[in-house]
């Protein structure tokens, strides 16, 4: 098996929704903040993360936001001529699961790696040999989503504590959370 341990990171509520018509159904500042330090945090300062996305989820990032800074931006699609011409110098396109870990083998310089969906992409992750943990904020709401994060096999997924990840309730506005840590076994 490969070096490389693909980390899936997610918030989804309590249907399993994660987003409606290429956004976020929420407005979690505290939360966002959560997706962006455990994504960019290196123990290793000479090092970089990798983010996997689809082709849908990096349409769906705001311009102002994309590529995520800081980080490898690798984007999977069936499209790989047509997708490489319209992302910006850097970013790493490729037709693939196995295609992204092996371009993240081949360098020196990423740390840890976070695949960041969508749907079809988590489910690919979940299903891969180097699949390590799901970060899943679990949103105590339910709201209208036209994605869905895919179900957890808890034969194959075990709830686990974290040191870093809060174990207690979040709260923003009306809103509570928490922030789940499933590990494959």
């Amino acid at each position: 098996m490969s070096k490389v341990t693909l980390n899936l990171i997610a918030a989804a509520c309590e249907n399993m929704g994660i987003g409606v018509n290429g956004t976020l159904p929420w407005k979690l500042k505290k939360e966002m903040a959560y997706f962006t330090t455990m994504t960019m945090k290196v123990k290793d300062e000479s090092k970089l993360n990798a983010v996997i996305m689809g082709r849908r989820t990096w349409d769906c990032i705001p311009d102002k936001y994309r590529p995520l800074n800081d980080r490898v931006n690798i984007v999977m699609t069936r499209h790989v001529d047509e997708v490489k011409t319209k992302v910006p110098e850097g970013v790493v396109v490729v037709p693939s699961l196995d295609e992204a870990v092996k371009y993240i083998e081949g360098r020196e310089d990423i740390e840890s790696t976070w695949v960041i969906g969508g749907s079809s992409i988590y489910k690919a992750a979940m299903e891969h040999e180097n699949c390590g943990k799901i970060y899943l904020t679990e949103i105590q709401k339910s709201f209208d989503c036209d994605a869905f994060f895919p179900n957890i096999d808890t034969q194959q997924f075990h709830l686990v504590d974290e040191e870093e990840i809060p174990g207690e309730r979040q709260l923003e506005g009306d809103i509570s959370y928490f922030f789940r840590v499933y590990r494959k076994l």
